[in-house]
């Protein structure tokens, strides 16, 4: 099981920055939305994997599951929402602003230069 699960936070990992080297909006986006989850799988294996476990120490309980990485992931799937917005939003802005996409664009003086 913990191989498994390792894999796919390696798997997540490579895809998100695989994504986040591209030079287009939108897989750069969803480069960072991969990568925030690969964190938040990671986060919650923190925690050690147990299956049917409680979150709460009760009496002749010997196996529980701890709730702090739990907490942590809520708190974190929160923050990638709103970041993944904001940075939708930029992209939108700098798509409608200049028409394309890309994600390193030229400015005006790099291509003055690149034509002399």
């Amino acid at each position: 099981m913990e191989l498994l699960v390792a894999s796919a936070i390696g798997f997540l990992t490579a895809g998100g920055i695989y994504l986040l080297l591209r030079l287009r909006t939108f897989p750069v986006i969803l480069g960072i939305s991969l990568l925030t989850y690969a964190v938040n799988v990671f986060l919650f294996t923190t925690g050690r994997l147990t299956i049917g476990a409680p979150p709460i120490l009760r009496d002749g309980v010997e196996t529980y599951a701890d709730p702090l990485p739990q907490a942590l992931v809520l708190t974190a799937i929160v923050i990638s929402f709103g970041m993944t917005a904001v940075v939708v939003m930029i992209g939108l802005g700098a798509f409608l602003g200049s028409d394309d996409d890309h994600v390193d664009d030229q400015t005006e003086q790099d291509e003055a230069e690149a034509n002399t």
